[in-house]
């Protein structure tokens, strides 16, 4: 059975039909390997409404326990692999106008300008571990905090006062 979705109405913004999350796993919904506190129950809700993939290096060798918590596995990233590219493949093979992509590091700004430039959400997020220049400005959305970001999703009239125009 097909999830539901997201559909976020913006006035003076294109409408948003949300149908996956893609989210980095360190520094955005962890904090040294630890998934934040709140994040768990607000993952499990939005995994009812949307598929949701986790891609990671997984850095902490955590991601796989943690995310477990959640209900979700994470996509692991080869390492020696292009990361940066790797996300940005994924968001555009899973249909980047439909994504709503959280991220913080370096590795994410293509992933976030995929998605940003196909028409999906794109998120940068400051979860404690700061968020690289070059993400917040492939970003439509910058958000202190990964349950604020995921809350977005979670209440979509949110997304009305940062976005309209």
């Amino acid at each position: 059975m097909a999830k539901p979705g997201i559909a976020i109405k913006i006035p003076n913004f294109p409408d948003l039909a949300i149908r996956r999350i893609v989210s980095d796993y360190n520094g955005t919904l962890s904090q040294a390997g630890k998934i934040t506190p709140g994040v768990v129950g607000r993952l499990r809700r939005l995994h009812e409404l949307v598929e949701i993939d986790v891609i990671t290096s997984d850095t902490f060798g955590t991601a796989a326990a943690e995310l477990s918590l959640a209900g979700l596995q994470p996509l692991l990233l080869p390492s020696g692999a292009r990361h940066d590219r790797a996300k940005e493949a994924h968001v555009k093979a899973h249909g980047a106008a439909h994504i709503a992509a959280f991220g913080n590091g370096n590795n994410d700004s293509w992933m976030l300008k995929a998605v940003k430039d196909a028409g999906g959400l794109a998120i940068a997020v400051d979860n404690g571990e700061g968020c690289a220049v070059q993400t917040l400005l492939n970003a439509e959305v910058f958000v202190a905090g990964i349950a604020n970001a995921l809350d977005l999703l979670l209440d979509p009239i949110r997304c009305k006062a940062t976005l309209r125009r």
